[in-house]
């Protein structure tokens, strides 16, 4: 390090592995999420294995998914308790939307056993590591696995929530039918008035032109422009 030199809160200046708690605390959690998939990389690498950082990143981000309540303020949380990201955030939404004060937090690191453990799915917490406990504690609090994840699907023998196991209860494919419906009524109501049109702009050819179709043609004209005006009126 020299004398003038730039530096910035979390920034290595000494020789040695960084804590990754501690530059949590410093800089957080981007500069957590970027120290540990560079050095998890560095070790396959020097093990001559490229690796993807998608899959070093899922890893990262079930280790950062909870966090701690500082203050509840006018949420139900107590503080001291440990809730997932997903979580604190919907009921911060909720409180906002009320008028209300949210609940203050601070980012939390997990290792990777305890953050397995600690999953919201008792059964998937079950199946990695102290299985006595982990049910123990369930049965206790009288905890209610909503079969969420793929691992706990898998436990009970029922298809995972995901492809064609997909039900028609979860609420992404709602939102995804109600668009797709919202598409498909913009795409018809296109549809009629480009036929509109073309029926409006249609010239017949001249040995069709008989007094019939010309009647015709008058009468939809006329009706147009008793439209366009009653439209005009109303505006």
């Amino acid at each position: 390090m020299k004398i003038g030199a730039n530096v910035e809160a979390g920034d290595k200046i000494t020789e040695g592995p960084v804590d990754p708690k501690e530059l949590l605390k410093v800089a957080g959690v981007r500069q957590v999420q970027n120290y540990i998939l560079k050095e998890v990389k560095k070790v396959y690498q020097s093990q001559g294995i490229e690796i993807s950082d998608k899959h070093i990143e899922v890893m990262i981000r079930q280790m950062l998914r909870k966090v701690v309540v500082l203050e509840g303020n006018d949420t139900h949380l107590n503080a001291g308790v440990q809730v997932s990201l997903t979580e604190i955030t919907k009921i911060n939404r909720q409180a906002l939307l009320s008028g209300k004060t949210p609940a203050t937090f601070k980012p939390v690191l997990l290792g990777i056993s305890k953050a397995s453990v600690e999953t919201d799915s008792f059964l998937s917490a079950a199946s990695f590591q102290e299985t006595t406990k982990v049910l123990t504690d369930a049965a206790i609090k009288g905890k209610k696995d909503y079969l969420i994840g793929l691992k706990e699907n898998v436990i009970i023998g029922k298809m995972i929530p995901a492809g064609t196991g997909v039900g028609e209860s979860r609420p992404m494919n709602a939102i995804v039918e109600a668009k797709a419906n919202e598409l498909k009524a913009l795409r018809e109501e296109r549809n009629h008035k480009e036929e509109d049109h073309v029926f409006m702009g249609y010239v017949p050819s001249t040995d069709r032109m008989t007094s019939d179709i010309v009647k015709e043609i008058i009468e939809n004209d006329e009706l147009a422009g008793e439209d366009n005006s009653s439209s005009e009126a109303v505006e």
